[in-house]
Order: structure tokens, then sequence, then C-alpha cells
């Protein structure tokens, strides 16, 4: 790649770099916010959830968005949106304040980072060129995250509204970069894009993901107002079947139902799901350990992470040699069993583990992400249409965060009903107790890992029937291949038919 197209991928990851620090940062922040706001433990949390609803709830839109409206449209508008939210965030003397302000910048992370994603698929050659953008963009997402932990902890010591004012600064450099760097479409023929908008599908489609995402934040409180859990879950349902019907009668669906007939999009979404959703369940129970149960301050529970971000390293440099040697399928497969194994061995953590015992999960865990993360983003692209590009990176981004969303309130609900029912004449009293919570509650990353191995196994049989030639690498010039890649072997016959 030459100098313009760096400086354009630096541009791109940079925004997803900004979506994961500021993640973290919230997330360390919400404790000195709830004391100094005065907030109760519901509202509290909510500052956190309605970032998730406004991501999840909107991210399928805001992919579809960005082929139909543009994409470099979408990413700056949305980009400033962002910028003007989070920086809002830290004037809030209020609860409401807050929540509304972290659910409009996640519905902004929703519509910025699919057309990002899309704009690096349709700027960068099919092949070696395009995989190795995809790759440093997935890793640079997990090193955002894993910053912002350490970064947040500083900060909130000099006040917590300086998790949401960083930022801005972060932002408003990369608006800036991006109005000179990211390029102009073409323009387009026919009928104007924004007159052929399903939003009769757009507003069913939004209405399914809000009302899932809702029921899934809401299995964080067990069975406390289970009915309410439970009529989220099917009015999302319900809503998801009528998104279909539309999409079936309308001349101009918002998702064309044939690209769910393409193995690799739906195999990528699902082994993200499980993997995020892993991957982020027990990074929460992990936190709780190290904080609650050995009384870890911030600042160190955070720099013992940071392993967990070696992947910001792996990503670019590793995982592209081992694509191009193993093909996709197979070095997701083997991120899936790193995952399974590092979960596995922290199943029998004691009360008093040292950093050492620890440090081969820690080690697994990042290495897996960065073998399976970046992959998935290239089988869920390859090959897809460019006007479908955007609505790829969409699926695919919703996947990740109902996963995460999945794995976060998984944990919580398991350990809830695990400890409380421990408390209750468990001989070790309330530590142990606890210890045996946090171990029950880690059989949730193991489960999903292991669903992820299978997901990863069929893939690879797939991939051999397809007749893989093994290096997934494919040749430049004149749109032949030596062999075909593994992402492309992935790919089942697609009808156009909706």
């Amino acid at each position: 790649m030459g100098a313009r197209a760096w400086a354009l991928l630096l541009v791109l990851c940079g925004t997803v770099f900004l979506e994961g620090i500021d993640i973290a940062m919230v997330a360390i922040a919400i404790p000195s916010i709830r004391s100094d706001l005065g907030l109760s433990t519901g509202t509290a949390a909510w500052v956190v959830s309605a970032y998730v609803l406004g991501y999840a709830g909107f991210t399928l839109l805001g992919g579809r968005a960005a082929d139909l409206l543009g994409r470099r449209r979408m990413f700056l508008v949305w980009l400033g949106v962002f910028l003007v939210f989070s920086g809002l965030g830290g004037f809030a003397t209020e609860g409401w304040m807050l929540v509304v302000a972290r659910f409009v910048t996640g519905v902004a992370a929703a519509f910025m980072t699919p057309a990002a994603m899309s704009i690096i698929t349709t700027s960068y050659e099919e092949g070696p060129e395009r995989n190795k953008a995809l790759l440093v963009f997935a890793g640079t997402s997990a090193g955002g995250f894993s910053l912002g932990l350490v970064v947040g902890g500083l900060l909130t010591e000099l006040g917590w509204q300086w998790v949401f004012f960083t930022p801005v600064f972060f932002a408003a450099a990369i608006l800036a970069a991006a109005l000179r760097l990211v390029p102009a479409e073409a323009a387009r023929t026919g009928t104007k894009p924004s007159r052929r908008f399903d939003l009769p599908g757009a507003a069913a489609a939004a209405g399914a993901m809000l009302l899932l995402a809702y029921g899934i934040v809401r299995l964080e409180h067990g069975l406390a107002d289970w009915p309410l859990t439970v009529a989220a879950a099917f009015a999302g349902l319900l809503l998801v079947a009528a998104f279909v019907g539309i999409e079936r009668r309308t001349a101009d669906p918002l998702v064309r139902l044939g690209i769910f007939r393409t193995g690799s999009v739906v195999r990528a979404g699902l082994g993200s799901l499980l993997y995020l959703g892993a991957f982020m369940g027990f990074q929460f129970v992990l936190t709780l350990y190290l904080q609650e149960l050995r009384g870890w301050p911030s600042w160190q529970t955070a720099v013992a992470m940071l392993v967990l971000g070696c992947d910001v390293l792996l990503s670019p440099t590793l995982t592209p040699r081992l694509v191009r040697r193993y093909g996709n399928t197979r070095v997701i497969l083997g991120g899936f069993l790193m995952a399974f194994a590092a979960y596995v061995l922290f199943l029998p953590v004691g009360a008093d583990w040292s950093y050492l015992a620890m440090f081969p999960t820690l080690l697994l865990a990042g290495t897996g992400f960065a073998l399976t993360l970046g992959p998935q983003m290239i089988a869920a692209t390859d090959g897809v249409a460019a006007k479908e590009q955007g609505l790829a990176s969409g699926l695919l981004q919703t996947a990740t965060q109902f996963g995460a969303a999945i794995g976060i309130s998984a944990v919580t609900a398991v350990y809830g009903l695990a400890a409380s029912g421990g408390h209750t004449g468990h001989a070790g009293g309330a530590d142990g107790a606890d210890l045996s919570a946090f171990r029950v509650a880690l059989v949730v990353p193991v489960v999903m890992a292991a669903l992820g191995v299978v997901v990863a196994t069929v893939g690879v049989r797939r991939s051999r029937r397809g007749g893989e030639g093994g290096s997934g690498a494919a040749v430049a010039g004149g749109g032949q291949t030596a062999a075909p890649s593994a992402s492309e072997a992935l790919r089942l016959p697609v009808s156009d038919a909706r």
C-alpha cells in the first residue's frame, strides 16, 4: 500500500480505536459517576446499557444506510454526532442526561463503524491488500479497548468528565483528517438512493433490534421482572417476522434476504457473536474477580488485563501470514481452540492465584482474538458486491454487538443466581461463595467458545469440499487466481432472489 492508502487506513482505524477507548473509559468511570451524581444502581447500569442499545439497535440500519446514502457522508456526519454527544456527556448533571447522551453516542457508532469498514472493503483491492487492512482494523479496535481501561482509570482521578471530553479531541482530529482523505464516491445513476430507502423495513429492523437488545440486557437482572424480559424478546421476534415480510414484498429492500444464503456471511456473523460474547463475558468476570474478590484497584486491574490487547500487535503481523498459509477457516478454528483452552484453564481459579497463574489464560485469549475477529471480517465481506458492502459490514457489526451484550448479560445473570444461592450454607463463607459463583459464571464463556469451535469446524469442512488450496491468498491480475481463497471456498451458491 502507498502512503495515502496507509493514511486513509489510519483515519478509519482511528474511528474504531475511538469507539473502543470510549467504551472502556466509561466502564471504568461508572463508580465515580455514580458517586458524584448520586445515581441509583439501576441508573448507573443504564449509562452502559443505553450505549449498547443504541449501537446494537441501529447497526444493521447504519450499514445499509452507508450503501444507499453514501459511505463518506454517513461516516463524516455520524462521526460529528459522536463528537458532539460524547462532549455533552461530560456536562451532564443528572442521570437521565447521561443516559440520553450515551444512547445517541451508541447510535452514532452504529452508523459510523459499518461505514468505516465498508470504506475499507471498497477502497482496497480484494485479496491480500484488503485482508491486511481489515486485520489492522480489527486489531485497532481491541487495542483501543485495552488502552482505554488504563487511560480511563487515570483520567477518572482527574474527574470523570474527562472520560467524555477526551474522545472529543480524538474525534475532532479524525474528522479533520477524514475530510481530506476519505474518497468521494462516484455519482450514482438512476433513482436517487434517498427516494428508494426502505423506510418501513428500516423502522421494523430498528424496532426489532432495540427490543431484542433490551431483552438481552435485562438478562442481567436474572429472574427479576422476568415477564418484562420475555415480553421484550417476544415483541422483538414479532418485529423480525414483520421485517422479513416487508423485505419479501418491497421492490427495493433494506436487506436483500438472499445474502443469508452466503455461507461465509452467516458463519462469520455467528462466529463473531460467539467469540465476542465469550471474550466480553470472560473479561467481565475477570474484572469482578480482581476488583471485588481480590481487592485490586482499578488501575492495577487495567494494567493486568493489558495482555488481552496483544492482538493489536498480532493482527497486522502474525495473522496475515497464517491466513496466507492456512486460509481463513483454519485460522479462525485455531483462534476458537485457543479461546476454549484459555477459559477452561481459568475454571479452577483460586482466591489467591498469582498473576503468573492467570497469564496463560490472558495470553491465549488475546491471541485467539487476533486469529478470529480479523479473519471473520474478511470472510463476511470477501466477494460481496460493492453495493452491499455496507450491508455485510452492518450484519457483522450487529452480530458482534449482540454477542457482547449476550456474553456480559449471561455471565451477570449466572453469577447473580449462583451467588444468591451460594451464600446460604456455603462452607467457605461469603468469599468462598463468591469464588464459587465466579467459577459457575465462567462456564458461560467456555460454552460459547465450544459452540464457536463447532461453527469454525463446519467452515473448515465446507472449505475442503469447495477445493480450498490451503494458502487462502488470491493472485492479482486479470481477475484470475491461482487457487480460491478461504473465504471464496466458504461461499455457497447464492441466488439473487430475495
